[in-house]
């Protein structure tokens, strides 16, 4: 598990007695510190639908969420400053992005305001004794596979709760706070708040539960793979008797924590042992087809998703859409129907006929998953990636030998040198030349760039009509996406 406060050196600061939290009937104003946050501004957006008067800060306010918030009349201060607090709200919010000398953070601590963590709050006030949290954790697919599940059950005529880390193609929106009892979390294994190491997915009390897959990931907060793992252990030993408990049969490490729940443990995959799996997969243009075989039936599937990985996302969600009632044909409509998610393989345009996408792949091995997805979906055309290694752990030494083997399926690649912050060590940090040289002794050609401006022109240079142009980042990646777009628009039609 992540280091407990106690072993911090600022403990001090971080162990403290909270006032008691009030019944979520008795609570009106809700205040959020970090309110622009993916998850905190979902939490708001939640807020505001069950009836609270609901505000927070942020500093450097911008879109989309600061536009989000807005629509649904939610305040936002641009900027931190105790005042903000005075008089003190109901129940104030912290974002684990506060630090213990955070301003508002350390006044709600030293006035003993009424305070919790995101997914306390998230738990105290939504997941109360009507709901049954449904809740999708791994290391990679978990945004995805909690898509396809709240997709599956508002197609059957379900109105569940959700919230997740992406937003619904279509569907709109990373919300909901629903009226039917099923409620569908994306569990994410970082930490809670300064106050509390806790992965967010303890506080989520869950009826039923997904393990997509377990691989060293946070190397921030995580001492090891077994300290990761251990979190994770941890997790499905909330599962009481009567849950099911949802495993990839296809990865061992996964498997295993079936020694670790007291839970009803099925597996799902693409192996022959797994107790729902799918055969004769088969990529097309606009997704792929396989045999669902579910309950000793079997069901054609047609998903209009690419990659190996997204089949194994589909049959954990069929796999918990049959545990709470529906039939194969409801799931398999389901599938068929679904749009994907924001920032997976999402097609941002095809100007002069190269096919831009846009995918939050940031791990070495969801990089190398997405690009092998992309190239069965794209065969015939010429695959370059443009990946920027950005959050946390995805910047560290320990992830370069793995993501110089992640681009073998790319006949070119651009890297984005890292980003360099206040507390990093240099020799505990990815070097991007060394990356580029493994990228090329594998075969793709490679170069790193320090920054976006130096890359966009060779990028748009480099790229022909009838290429694909994958650009892979969990943050903005200062724009590329757009600024690519605009730049190829913009240029003159080629002579083919």
């Amino acid at each position: 598990m992540p280091l407990s406060v106690d072993a911090l050196p600022d403990a001090h600061l971080r162990r403290f007695d909270r006032p008691s939290v009030p019944a979520p009937d008795s609570l009106e104003d809700v205040y959020l510190i970090g309110i622009c946050g993916t998850g905190m501004g979902a939490l708001a957006g939640l807020f505001k639908q069950a009836g609270y008067d609901v505000r927070g800060a942020d500093d450097g306010v911008y879109p989309p969420m600061s536009t989000h918030l807005a629509e649904q009349n939610i305040p936002v201060l641009d900027g931190y400053d105790p005042a903000h607090l005075d008089p003190p709200p109901d129940l104030t919010v912290v974002g684990n992005a506060c630090t213990p000398t955070h301003p508002e953070a350390a006044y709600a601590r030293e006035h003993r305001l009424v305070q919790q963590s995101f997914p306390e709050a998230l738990a105290h006030c939504f997941l109360t004794e009507r709901r049954h949290p449904l809740v999708v954790t791994g290391t990679h697919g978990k945004t995805t596979t909690t898509g396809l599940l709240i997709h599956l059950l508002r197609h059957a005529g379900i109105d569940p709760g959700y919230l997740v880390g992406g937003v619904q193609q279509g569907e709109g929106g990373s919300y909901a706070l629903g009226s039917d009892a099923p409620f569908v979390l994306e569990g994410d294994e970082y930490d809670s708040a300064y106050f509390d190491k806790r992965p967010k997915f303890m506080h989520y009390r869950p009826r039923h539960a997904i393990v997509t897959s377990v691989e060293f990931d946070h190397a921030d907060i995580f001492a090891d793979e077994d300290d990761y793992r251990s979190a994770f252990e941890s997790f499905v030993g909330l599962l009481d008797a009567d849950g099911l408990l949802a495993l990839c049969g296809d990865d061992p490490a996964v498997r295993a924590l079936a020694h670790h729940t007291n839970a009803t443990v099925r597996t799902y995959g693409l192996n022959a042992d797994n107790d729902i799996r799918a055969t004769d997969l088969r990529a097309t243009p606009e997704g792929q087809t396989f045999a669902l075989h579910l309950g000793g039936k079997r069901r054609d599937v047609t998903l209009p998703m690419h990659g190996r990985h997204n089949v194994q996302n589909a049959l954990a969600a069929a796999l918990l859409a049959h545990q709470e009632g529906l039939s194969l044909s409801e799931i398999t409509d389901g599938l068929a129907s679904f749009d994907g998610m924001k920032r997976r393989q999402e097609v941002r345009g095809c100007p002069h006929n190269i096919l831009v996408i846009d995918d939050f792949a940031h791990h070495p091995t969801a990089v190398q998953a997405t690009l092998e997805a992309v190239r069965a979906a794209h065969p015939e055309r010429r695959l370059v990636a443009a990946f920027e290694p950005r959050s946390n752990s995805s910047r560290r030494k320990i992830f370069e030998t793995a993501y110089g083997n992640a681009f073998d399926s790319a006949d070119r690649v651009f890297l984005k040198t890292p980003p360099v912050r206040h507390n990093d060590t240099e020799a505990k940090m990815l070097d991007p030349e060394t990356v580029v040289q493994m990228i090329q002794d594998r075969g793709p050609s490679a170069t790193a760039f320090d920054d976006v401006d130096a890359m966009l022109p060779a990028l748009a240079d480099a790229l022909q009509p009838g290429d694909v142009a994958l650009l892979m980042s969990n943050g903005s990646f200062d724009g590329l996406h757009e600024r690519l777009l605009s730049t190829l628009e913009g240029m003159p039609s080629p002579i083919e």
